[in-house]
């Protein structure tokens, strides 16, 4: 049903400064219309709009699927409960996008608001011209759950996903399972402390990709952020470092994914 994340929504109190943020954090400079920004990346679109609440954070999900049709006649049978399909069009600043759109029920995916299109003639469009150490893509999106099995069943079997990881993690205090998406990780992480609930589960995190850490957190630094070290990631082959601020809220990593061989 699906076939890759489209877009990330993210909301901001002030879109001027919010996007002036993004374009320092992703070393590439994006579309700012009057209400709305959008940054179009390698393998994902990064939209920004006007906080009603003055608060900065991720606002929901947006995966490509490849019939708008046959992807609700799914969700009905999921119990997804989403809304039939709506024609919409709307432009990046350098295409025009067109299509259909469905909309899940948020109490359907433990609330995380969750968007389904259908793209007519996708256009070619190319993420713009990056700066030296830019951000090439999305590596992960992290969602945290407060009821991991509840999240699997969802993830896995109700949206289709690759599951390619479910690994209980005692020293990191956590259960991580790994979905994959096109070319990049759905990532949903449960704190071991914390008891299964029936909370509502958060859009979390990002883990953005660069082509040279060293690059990347050369011109981060110089562009005022508060960096971590870099270090050996986690996953093998992999070299990250933390950004602790000026992310619109969003706890920020960079990765770099070392040739192999």
């Amino acid at each position: 049903m699906i076939v890759g994340l489209d877009r990330i929504r993210a909301k901001v109190g002030d879109l001027a400064g919010g996007a002036s943020a993004t374009v320092r954090l992703l070393g590439r400079t994006g579309y700012v219309g009057d209400d709305s920004a959008t940054f179009p990346l390698g393998n994902v679109g990064f939209d920004l709009s006007l906080s009603e609440d003055g608060v900065d954070g991720l606002t929901g999900l947006t995966f490509e699927v490849a019939n708008a049709d046959d992807a609700y006649r799914a969700c009905q049978r999921r119990a997804l409960s989403p809304q039939p399909p709506v024609a919409f069009s709307e432009s990046d600043g350098r295409a025009l996008r067109e299509g259909r759109r469905i909309v899940l029920d948020p109490d359907a995916t433990f609330g995380v608001p969750i968007t389904l299109v259908e793209c007519a003639g996708k256009p070619a469009t190319q993420p713009s011209t990056p700066f030296d150490g830019a951000v090439t893509g999305l590596d992960h999106v992290v969602i945290r759950t407060t009821h991991p099995n509840r999240a699997a069943a969802l993830y896995g079997a109700r949206l289709g996903l690759d599951m390619r990881l479910d690994r209980t993690e005692p020293k990191w205090g956590a259960r991580l399972m790994f979905f994959r998406c096109g070319d990049l990780i759905v990532e949903v992480v449960h704190n071991l402390n914390e008891e299964a609930s029936a909370a509502p589960d958060k859009l979390w995190g990002l883990s953005w990709r660069v082509a040279d850490a060293d690059a990347a957190h050369a011109r981060l630094k110089v562009a005022g952020f508060d960096l971590s070290e870099i270090r050996t990631g986690r996953k093998p082959g992999t070299r990250v470092f933390t950004v602790r601020n000026n992310t619109l809220g969003v706890p920020t990593l960079m990765v770099e994914v070392l040739a192999q061989g």
